[in-house]
């Protein structure tokens, strides 16, 4: 294997082998991560203003410019706070992916965009050499979906704003290298934080956020040993702490004898930048 800057280049099969990933940034606040190959660059979800965007990308040498595709899991505006306005500049090039019903929901202003790709959720499709996977997720929005991505026989899954874990999900997130998945809250500080109770009774319910309870028993009971990298994101602010995501989900990595290395992405900075 030959070195070039971030890439690693194969002599063999004369291509690159390597596939990265980077949670620019997960919270109530936004959301949006980098999937990307040598040849073809993705970002789920554009929570972010599109300076936050350009400045974090830039922070792991990528730029808006070489992004070939936007995927929306959702309307919600931590999903799709900066997607107009890069819908509308001219120097961003990507088409941007949605369902079918959820893209009439963004206020696209006067006209949607011609780079708008509307699809059936549950629906799997190519964007360059990134093998695309959708899968309804139960969660309070139009018609949310999460992902799974297979590149050069690397497999990724996101999976977040979601109330709970069906047999369907665990389906789609078998075999994933890399695992983004939702760990919004902590019972206890929910029940007692400053939260109004129907906000509370929505956040907890089957088509709320995932507990950190409930991300505890799918590691004990389906998290696939393969999974190497396994990404803990969407944290509430007022109602989570990192330390106890951490301790949690430790705790059922090392029950189960994994070998899973366990990451916590942040709201105010991009994650490690994930290679294969």
């Amino acid at each position: 294997m030959l070195f070039y800057g971030d890439w690693v280049y194969s002599e063999s099969s004369g291509r690159s082998t390597i596939v990265k990933f980077c949670v620019l940034a997960s919270g109530s606040s936004g959301n949006a991560a980098l999937l990307a190959t040598e040849n073809t660059r993705i970002l789920v979800d554009a929570g972010l203003s599109m300076r936050e965007l350009r400045k974090r990308l830039a922070s792991i040498g990528e730029s808006l410019e070489a992004i070939d595709a936007i995927l929306i899991t959702h309307e919600h505006s931590d999903h799709v706070a900066g997607l107009p306005v890069l819908a509308r500049n001219k120097e961003v090039r990507a088409v941007i992916y949605m369902t079918l019903l959820a893209a009439p929901a963004i206020d696209w202003g006067e006209t949607p965009p011609a780079r708008l790709e509307a699809f059936q959720a549950g629906a799997s499709f190519q964007i360059g050499d990134i093998e695309v996977q959708s899968f309804g997720i139960p969660h309070d929005a139009i018609d949310p979906v999460g992902y799974c991505f297979e590149a050069q026989g690397v497999r990724v899954g996101v999976a977040t704003d979601l109330g709970y874990v069906p047999e369907s999900i665990k389906f789609h997130l078998r075999r994933t290298d890399l695992l983004l998945l939702e760990a919004n809250h902590d019972l206890d500080m929910l029940k007692v934080g400053p939260y109004p109770w129907s906000v509370k009774q929505r956040v907890m319910s089957r088509v709320g956020h995932l507990s950190n309870l409930h991300m505890s028993d799918y590691l004990m009971q389906d998290l696939d040993s393969c999974t190497a990298n396994l990404i803990l994101g969407h944290l509430s602010e007022q109602n989570n702490h990192p330390a106890i995501v951490q301790m949690v989900a430790a705790e059922a990595i090392e029950r189960r004898g994994l070998e899973t290395r366990l990451s916590i992405a942040s709201q105010k900075a991009p994650s490690e930048v994930f290679q294969y």
